[in-house]
């Protein structure tokens, strides 16, 4: 199969053929460059799109959630996978658009060669031609002009009229003519055989030549095409793999989403550490001597007004003063107290908090010190791989000086002892606020065995063992009992939490005398309180707190108050004296089983 051999005619039909396939091939060039603008671009506005939604400043503290690193991974994927299509992008651009423009500009140069050629060879053979046409049309002149002198020879020697001298005349024509038309044949017969052997030359040799290098240009043209498409695709194919991790990496990110998780988070976030307002019990005036009437109605909207930050708002309670204060705060002491309670402040931070974040309701506080206390001790090794580092490089220039002045580290030495020193100093106070937190987190956690009761226009006090007492409200005493008045606002039962501590009081509620807070609040709850269940005791208990009674391991007990949330649980046993102890205990340390 040869273009030389068997298209020996069709030199304008392959001149034709092969510029249409190098067409072919730019189109494709231009093709891929389309391509690669529109991966580019793709790629651009990946990148732009990963951008615009990357977290904000401000939202990055919701970054603990699964969703929201769920979402970030995303972005993270889908960045790279932005990065494989500019892979793709340029390595389409230096190896196949380029190599396609390559291919098609030596694809041209060797074509008009080629034709060049054949033009030749055709321009040389129609030369040829064109002298065996004349050479032709000059024999068969000659010859018909011999043939005419040679009849005219013959009549002239055929008439008589005609002179000797005539007759020779005509002879000597036709003799001329004869020799003219031999001439001319063979002039015509070296033409024609120079013809011949050129235009067998030409198309057995010469043309076929041109020919079969058309045949490889666009051989090579069709087999450069394949491979550039099949390149095309590997170039797609080696990005493939890490496309598809990309997509696992999606997948994956979505599948590490627990909604459980979040809403846990969210709790840890946003609880305040308080506890629900108990009902308001009923206030039967008619059995209430005035005193305990004004108290209860102080107690009462107290309560009611009480704003406490992330749990309950309310218009702003103004603290009693005058007559209320001092028949509540009887003493001196309870009213300083009380006092410095109200006008405490604290210094504020840069964004409107205060330092010791005490504004905060108490989980909250303790995670905020937890975190700041991270970023001192953070700071704290830093600064002290600087000093070190500095000591260090003193210590070599004192050993070489020609190394450096040991003088040009004192200074900075200095400064960073004085760092370090200010640091640690901030690190130990913030260590005193999370202490001085935890200390008031666990007072605040410790059950209160004095709690005010008003059953039946009546106020009582529960002891430990279960036992109440009531106020003689017509011994005409205008002094209310402080332990049956005033509780902790942050027992697991007040309902209020560790930002507002109790006050000092008579009786068991003396324990938190110096405890401080900015609000107080008077709480009443039903006295008898039936079983919900039992539990057994995993572990032994010594109880160290107010309102906790001690426990044995695998004793039984009645459940008589579920955990709030606090870590407590309220529970009674029997005694010797056929009562009932009753306090709280640790609830990681029981195991219940309540009633249906």
């Amino acid at each position: 199969m040869s273009w030389g051999t068997d298209l020996w005619d069709q030199f304008d039909n392959l001149s034709l053929h092969t510029n249409r396939g190098i067409d072919v091939l730019d189109k494709y060039a231009n093709f891929l460059r389309d391509r690669v603008a529109i991966e580019t671009e793709y790629a651009g506005k990946l990148r732009r799109l990963v951008k615009n939604y990357q977290p904000k400043k401000k939202e990055e503290e919701d970054n603990e959630f699964t969703s929201r690193q769920a979402f970030r991974n995303l972005l993270k994927e889908v960045g790279d996978l932005a990065g494989q299509r500019e892979v793709v992008s340029e390595t389409l651009q230096l190896q196949i658009i380029q190599g396609v423009t390559l291919l098609s500009k030596t694809l041209r140069e060797d074509r008009k060669k080629c034709l060049n050629d054949g033009t030749v060879l055709q321009q040389t053979l129609s030369a040829q031609l064109s002298s065996l046409e004349r050479a032709k049309r000059n024999y068969d002149k000659a010859y018909r002009d011999s043939e005419k002198a040679v009849e005219n020879h013959k009549k002239a020697d055929m008439d008589f009229n005609l002179s000797r001298a005539e007759v020779e005349r005509y002879k000597n024509i036709m003799t001329s003519k004869i020799q003219q038309s031999d001439d001319a044949k063979n002039e015509y017969a070296n033409q024609l055989q120079k013809t011949n052997n050129l235009q067998q030359q030409h198309y057995g040799t010469l043309l076929p030549a041109v020919f079969n290098r058309l045949q490889e240009l666009d051989e090579k043209r069709t087999r450069g095409i394949r491979e550039f498409i099949i390149g095309a695709a590997d170039v797609e194919s080696s990005v493939a793999p890490i496309i598809a991790r990309c997509m696992e990496g999606i997948v994956k990110a979505g599948e590490s989403i627990n909604e459980q998780e979040d809403s846990l988070k969210v709790i840890e976030r946003y609880q305040s550490g308080f506890q629900p307002p108990a009902d308001i019990p009923f206030e039967d005036l008619s059995k209430m001597d005035s005193s305990i009437a004004t108290q209860s109605n102080y107690s009462s909207v107290t309560y009611n007004h009480l704003t406490i930050k992330g749990t309950i708002s309310g218009p702003k309670f103004k603290k009693p003063r005058g007559g209320i204060l001092n028949s509540i705060f009887g003493s001196n002491k309870q009213r300083q107290i009380i006092e410095a309670c109200i006008t405490m402040k604290n210094s504020l931070t840069a964004d409107g908090q205060k330092e010791d974040f005490s504004d905060l309701p108490p989980n909250q506080q303790r995670k905020k010190l937890q975190a700041k206390i991270a970023e001192l001790q953070h700071k704290v090794d830093q600064e002290t791989n600087t000093r070190d580092g500095l000591m260090k490089m003193k210590i070599v220039y004192e050993a070489n000086s020609s190394l450096g002045n040991p003088m040009t580290v004192e200074g900075q030495l200095n400064e960073s002892e004085h760092e370090l020193e200010k640091l640690k100093n901030d690190l130990k106070k913030y260590q005193g606020y999370l202490d001085k937190a935890n200390q008031l987190q666990v007072v605040n956690n410790s059950p209160q065995s004095n709690r005010n009761q008003l059953q039946n226009g009546h106020r009582t006090s529960r002891h430990s063992n279960g036992s109440a007492s009531a106020d003689d409200h017509n011994d005409g005493d205008d002094q209310p009992d402080d332990a049956g008045s005033l509780s902790s606002s942050a027992s697991p039962e007040s309902g209020l939490g560790t930002s507002h501590t109790s006050l000092p009081g008579s009786g068991q509620g003396s324990a938190n005398e110096n405890a401080m807070g900015e609000e107080t609040c008077y709480e009443t709850e039903v006295e008898l309180l039936q079983p919900l269940g039992t539990c057994r005791a995993l572990y032994p208990f010594e109880a160290t707190s107010e309102g906790s009674i001690p426990m044995n391991e695998g004793e039984e007990l009645q459940v008589i108050e579920n955990d709030q949330g606090d870590g407590w649980t309220r529970v009674r046993r029997a005694n010797n004296s056929n009562g009932w102890d009753e306090g709280f205990v640790p609830t990681s340390y029981i195991e219940c089983t309540l009633f249906a």
